[in-house]
């Protein structure tokens, strides 16, 4: 079996569709359709359009129920947001990278039980974490960004 390529290059428009279906879980057009003309206002072509793109971009996928198609996620929103945070923060030093993740911390809704399962990995990744995390920028590493 060939595993389909994912695109993780999305826009705002095609992230608003897949975060309706991330929610709904699998849905008809129609579902998708009538979120989005409520909280956007796009035509129902846009909509199909993007939804299409996101198709061939392999982050959804359709199954004919009857006269209608049924549309669901390839991959997980935890996943694709790993993914992309991934692929983001690889564009900086990895010396920066806990400044950032600091600075979105304070600015995220978060539960109880997520604040205790950060500071319970925190505990874990102190035991591990070297003084001063090196620069990675240049090749031969030794430079202080």
């Amino acid at each position: 079996m060939v595993e389909k390529k994912i695109e993780h290059n999305v826009s705002e428009a095609e992230w608003e569709v897949m975060r309706i279906i991330w929610t709904l879980g699998e849905t008809h057009t129609g579902d998708v359709i009538e979120q989005l003309q409520t909280k956007k206002h796009w035509s129902e072509s846009t909509i199909k359009t993007l939804m299409g793109r996101l198709v061939k971009k392999g982050l959804l996928q359709t199954r004919k129920d009857g006269r209608r198609f049924a549309y669901s996620a390839t991959v997980s929103q935890i996943e694709m947001m790993i993914k992309v945070t991934n692929q983001l923060m690889n564009h900086m030093c990895d010396m920066h990278k806990g400044q950032v993740l600091i600075e979105i911390l304070k600015g995220l809704p978060l539960s109880q039980s997520d604040i205790a399962t950060i500071e319970n990995e925190l505990i874990l990744k102190k035991a591990r974490a070297p003084k001063m995390v090196p620069c990675n920028c240049l090749a031969s590493g030794q430079h202080n960004c």
